[in-house]
């Protein structure tokens, strides 16, 4: 299944506590359990004042829907063609 990075801004998303990522990653996997497989989280990064999350997903458009219904903010959606580490250089 495609993958792609979402970049949320979020002020603030660095000083999130905990508890308040807690929260918010349950709410999103509410609203995915309640879409169904055809969308998957597989992680997101804090940084700044932004989320950067990587989903499955066949298109962009249950990313969005997911967004919408979580009252989520999406900036961009990227497809992903890739991934390189320190193993593609040897």
């Amino acid at each position: 299944m495609p993958q792609f990075l979402i970049e949320r801004d979020l002020p603030g998303a660095g000083s999130l506590t905990p508890a308040q990522l807690r929260e918010i990653a349950r709410k999103s996997v509410g609203v995915l359990n309640a879409m169904g497989p055809t969308i998957q989280w597989v992680h997101s990064y804090v940084a700044g004042n932004a989320l950067y999350c990587v989903y499955r997903a066949p298109s962009e458009e249950p990313i969005r829907e997911h967004a919408r219904l979580g009252g989520f903010p999406v900036t961009r959606v990227t497809p992903l063609v890739g991934m390189i580490d320190p193993v593609t250089a040897e």
